[in-house]
């Protein structure tokens, strides 16, 4: 396990193999009149005989590594934004979000959710909105922003007066953004991408992967590097698209996820976000259908004489 970090009111607590999934680094937000976790992960369940008093939970977005913890604080509020709300309805919402589309993969993943991740609903949770600021004494006070893409509700968290700004599962991995759910949008993504981009802080937390990053300039260059991986999809599916090629061979290729990873959810995944660029490319009139189900590159096309 990594080291913790105490970066003022904030302590990170540094998940197993730098909170690689299906891990995660949690943050623990102490004010001076409440104690606030944020994306409680399997990480503190291992913790749980030594972890302090908790007065409410806040969730950056409802997916199922993020809400493992949520069950050790049943008495505690739990806030999430309100389009990611319906996540902690039933597991069964839970998981028509992630859109699967595969009755047996939504089996599968359905008890991985609620034995691994510990699901429990919460219909009590609380709704959080763009702008909200949790009070909690003493000067530290944490500011919501909403950060769509990796799911509709998705968001980054500002704590201050220390400069931290949880980033969730914008988490500057080489993987690159994930936008494969249902609730998922490339090109919101990249508009959150740019607005993160702008945020002044000290520090910077991500739930998987990197952990802390220190400054503004070591943040943007991890930054620009994770979102160019979007752009680099998109050319590699032009370039594979020299040939007219279906949405099943597309996804087949894989450009998401490499061919040899072994995620029984990559196909739809792969699906959904391919999907999303296809779209933006014929708006671009860069590809084209060029027989009903069939998808080419526009420069590729025979040209009329």
């Amino acid at each position: 396990m990594c080291d913790d970090r105490q970066l003022g009111h904030v302590t990170v607590l540094a998940g197993e193999r730098g909170g690689r999934y299906p891990d995660g680094n949690s943050l623990l937000v102490a004010g001076g009149e409440e104690r606030v976790i944020i994306d409680p992960s399997l990480t503190v369940i291992a913790r749980r005989d030594r972890l302090p008093r908790v007065d409410r939970v806040l969730l950056g977005h409802c997916h199922e590594d993020h809400v493992a913890g949520t069950h050790l604080f049943p008495d505690a509020p739990l806030l999430v934004h309100e389009l990611d709300l319906p996540g902690l309805g039933s597991v069964d919402e839970l998981i028509a979000r992630y859109g699967f589309g595969d009755p047996a993969i939504d089996a599968s993943f359905r008890e991985t959710v609620l034995r691994r991740f510990h699901y429990s609903p919460r219909p009590d949770a609380v709704a959080l909105r763009h702008g909200d600021v949790l009070d909690l004494g003493g000067g530290a006070r944490i500011s919501v922003i909403h950060a769509p893409g990796h799911t509709c509700g998705h968001c980054a968290f500002l704590v201050e007066p220390d400069g931290v700004l949880c980033l969730g599962d914008i988490d500057l991995s080489s993987f690159g953004p994930y936008y494969g759910d249902a609730v998922s949008s490339l090109e919101e993504f990249e508009r959150t991408l740019a607005e993160v981009r702008t945020l002044p802080a000290r520090w910077y937390a991500t739930f998987h992967h990197i952990g802390v990053i220190d400054g503004r300039e070591a943040f943007v260059e991890r930054l620009d590097r994770y979102a160019a991986v979007i752009g680099a999809r998109e050319e590699r599916l032009v370039e594979y698209l020299r040939e007219p090629r279906t949405l099943a061979e597309i996804v087949a290729h894989r450009f998401v996820y490499r061919p040899r990873d072994d995620v029984p959810w990559a196909d739809p995944v792969e699906r959904r976000s391919m999907v999303q660029h296809l779209d933006r490319l014929r708006r671009a009139g860069r590809v084209a259908e060029v027989e009903p189900g069939r998808f080419q590159a526009a420069d590729r096309q025979p040209r009329r004489p």
